[in-house]
């Protein structure tokens, strides 16, 4: 039975690639390639991913531009794969964000083998099941809502909108991306759906807490979370 962790295989060789995606699936996880950095890039803003693997050298975009580009989005696991064997370019990779480097050639038991081990240390490192931005606090499990050591009582579909949030703090989601996440169909440009939706959540928000802003809209593109 396939597991739901999703791995991304940032690869531009097509045969590495794809040794690598069926290794990932022959370990009952879920693989995605991509062949570029700005394909990379795409896959990364669509969705959230449980383990990076990460070519240096992409045509596009860069394993070492990507890196601080998908850091400033998720708290991911990065794993780098490449031919580059040099100790200051492994030490410079972690120091900009990778957890890990493997240098091909590689085995494929080694690639699960870090793959596990990384999964195994984010989970340790995950707060009790709660997410948490300002003084915001969701309870995974009795999906409660605190606000400002409040319970603010939220719709099903708020506290949807608000965990998609704080799933990914620093992620900037259009009004399609809301849309399709929480109501599970193609989006055909209701904006006002999104729109009163997100206007009784701030409201509540705000209210729970009137001294802090939580949201800003970016105007023409969407919304994010108010650092």
């Amino acid at each position: 039975m396939t597991s739901d962790i999703n791995i991304l295989v940032v690869e531009d060789d097509e045969d590495i690639n794809r040794l690598l995606c069926q290794m990932i699936d022959q370990a009952n996880y879920r693989s995605q390639g991509a062949y570029s950095g700005t394909e990379a890039m795409l896959y990364v803003d669509q969705k959230e991913w449980d383990v990076i693997l990460l070519d240096l050298m992409l045509p596009g975009k860069s394993g070492e531009d990507l890196i601080p580009f998908i850091r400033d989005k998720f708290d991911v696991p990065i794993i780098v794969i490449s031919a580059k064997e040099g100790h200051l370019t492994k030490v410079n990779m972690l120091r900009s964000g990778a957890d890990d480097y493997i240098t091909k050639p590689f085995h494929p038991d080694e690639v699960i083998a870090r793959i596990e081990a990384q999964l195994r240390r984010y989970r340790r490192t995950e707060r009790k099941n709660q997410l948490t931005f300002k003084d915001i606090v969701i309870d995974l499990d009795t999906k409660q809502v605190m606000v400002n050591q409040k319970p603010v009582p939220l719709t099903a579909r708020e506290y949807k909108i608000l965990k998609l949030f704080l799933s990914s703090p620093k992620k900037m989601y259009t009004k399609e991306n809301i849309f399709e996440s929480i109501w599970g169909v193609d989006y055909y440009g209701d904006d006002n759906t999104v729109n009163v939706h997100m206007s009784h959540l701030r409201s509540k928000l705000a209210k729970a807490n009137p001294k802090e802003t939580y949201f800003e809209t970016i105007w023409g593109m969407g919304y994010r979370l108010k650092g």
